[in-house]
C-alpha cells in the first residue's frame, strides 16, 4: 500500500476500517504498507496520535492472524539533515515459514520472528537503508522531509527489495505550467534516478525490487491546460508592486466569457471536476509522463483508478478534489522489470494481480491509499515453486 499521513483522529477510523476490507478481501501472507509524511506537517503535535495508530494496528482483531511484525518509523523530527517522516510497516501471516530480513552491516539474512518497532533510531538499525536527498537537490535549497527508506526480504528463496520513497511536489502551479515537462519532473526525474542507482550499486547483491510512496507525479501542465481549455482565451493578472504574474484566467471565447480555469500558486480551480473522475480519469493519463524516462528500468501496471491526490479533507466529500493542484496519479507502485517477472501469471480468468486504490467514496486525507495485491511464485521461478499471496499498499 502507498499513502500519506497523517490525518485528524476522526479521518483515522474511516482509513483503518477501509484498510482492513481490503486486508479482509484479499488476505495476504505478507504485507508491506508505506506511509509518507507520517505524523502530518506538526510531527510534535501529532505524536500520540502516531503511537495510537500503530498501537491499533498491531492489536487490532483484523489483523491477529499475522504474528510477526516489522514497524520503522523516521520520528527524529529534530534532525533536519536526516528526517524523513517515512513508515514502513511489514506483516507476516502465521501460515508463512522461514521468513529472513536482510541486515545491510553483517550482509546476511536473519530469520524474522516477533513483533519489533524502531522509530527514533533507524540511522543505526541495520535492518534497513534510509536517506534523504542530497540538500541541492530540493527545490529552492530549503529542508523538506523527502528520501526513501529500503527494506530486503526473503520469502522461500525468492529475494526482493521494497523500497518506501516520497519526491518532490509542485511548490507553484504557475511555475509548472510554464514548460513542458516542467522543472518540477525534473528534480523528481534526478531524484529517483538517484534512488534506482543506490539500490542497484555494487555494495549488495542484486535482486528484485519494488519502489511505493508519493512519487507527487504530475500530469504535464502546460499540455493539460491546452487541452482543457483549447478554446479559451487566456487573462493574465499581475501585482501591481512587481508586476509578477499572480494569475491567470481562462475563459470560454463565447458563452458569455464564463471561466473554465483559474490558476494560482496554490489554486487550479476547473470548472468541471467530472474529467478527472469520469471512467476514472483514463482521458488525462496520456498526460502522465514522468514515468516514460525510466521505462527501461521501471514497470507499472495498468492505471484503472481515478487520480489519487489532492482529495478534499472534509469528512463528508469522500470524491471531491480540492481546487488546490490539478489532480494527478501522485501514488504508485512501481517494480524492476526482474520483480515484474516473479508476479505470477493468472493461468485462468481469475484476476490474481490487482492495482487499485482504497476508500473511493469515503474521506481518507488528502491522497487515496493504492494498493497492489498480487501472488508471487517462491523460489523466483523455480519448477515446483509454492506459492505465497503478496499485498503492498502505497
Amino acid at each position: 500500500f502507498v499513502f500519506s499521513f497523517f490525518q485528524p483522529e476522526n479521518l483515522q477510523k474511516n482509513w483503518l476500517r477501509e484498510f482492513y476490507q481490503v486486508v479482509h478481501a484479499h488476505k495476504p501472507h505478507f504485507m508491506a504498507l508505506h506511509c509518507q509524511e507520517f505524523g502530518g506537517k506538526n510531527y510534535e503535535a501529532s505524536m500520540s496520535h502516531v503511537d495510537k495508530f500503530v498501537k491499533e494496528l498491531l492489536s487490532s482483531d483484523a489483523m491477529k492472524d499475522y504474528n510477526r511484525a516489522r514497524v520503522y518509523l523516521d520520528e527524529n523530527y529534530k534532525s533536519q539533515e536526516h528526517f524523513t517522516a517515512l513508515g514502513s510497516f511489514y506483516f507476516l501471516h502465521e501460515s508463512l515459514k522461514n521468513i529472513y530480513q536482510f541486515d545491510f552491516k553483517a550482509k546476511k539474512y536473519k530469520k524474522v520472528t516477533g513483533k519489533e518497532i524502531y522509530s527514533d533510531t533507524l540511522e543505526s538499525t541495520p535492518m534497513l537503508e534510509k536517506e534523504k536527498f542530497p540538500q541541492d537537490y530540493f527545490p529552492e535549497c530549503k529542508w523538506s522531509r523527502k528520501g526513501f527508506i529500503r527494506t530486503r526480504w526473503c520469502i522461500t528463496d525468492c529475494a526482493f527489495d521494497l523500497v518506501n520513497i516520497h519526491l518532490f511536489h509542485d511548490a507553484s502551479n504557475l511555475i509548472a505550467w510554464e514548460t513542458s515537462p516542467s522543472v518540477y519532473s525534473g528534480i523528481r526525474h534526478k531524484a529517483l534516478g538517484y534512488v534506482l542507482d543506490r539500490i542497484i550499486d555494487q555494495r549488495f547483491e542484486k535482486v528484485s525490487y519494488f519502489v511505493f510512496g508519493d512519487f507527487n507525479f504530475r500530469l504535464d501542465a502546460k499540455a493539460v491546460v491546452e487541452t482543457l481549455c483549447a478554446k479559451a482565451t487566456m487573462q493574465t493578472v499581475r501585482a501591481a508592486d512587481t508586476n509578477e504574474v499572480v494569475k491567470l484566467i481562462f475563459r470560454e471565447s463565447d458563452n458569455d466569457r464564463k471561466v473554465m480555469l483559474q490558476l494560482e500558486k496554490k489554486l487550479f480551480d476547473y470548472f468541471n471536476q467530472d474529467v478527472f473522475r469520469d471512467n476514472n480519469g483514463t482521458a488525462l493519463l496520456e498526460f502522465d509522463r514522468e514515468l516514460s524516462v525510466f521505462k527501461d528500468r521501471l514497470y507499472e501496471l495498468d492505471i484503472s483508478f481515478p487520480p489519487s491526490y489532492p482529495y478534499s479533507e472534509d469528512s463528508s466529500q469522500g470524491k471531491q478534489y480540492m481546487n488546490t493542484r490539478c489532480p494527478a496519479w501522485c501514488d504508485r507502485i512501481l517494480m524492476s522489470h526482474s520483480a515484474k517477472e516473479l508476479i505470477l501469471k493468472s493461468e485462468n480468468d481469475e484476476k490474481i494481480v490487482i492495482y487499485d486504490h482504497i476508500g473511493p467514496n469515503v474521506c481518507m486525507g488528502d491522497h487515496k491509499p493504492v494498493f497492489l495485491s498480487f501472488r508471487i511464485a517462491a523460489g523466483a521461478g523455480k519448477p515446483i515453486a509454492s506459492v505465497h499471496k503478496c499485498c503492498v499498499v502505497q
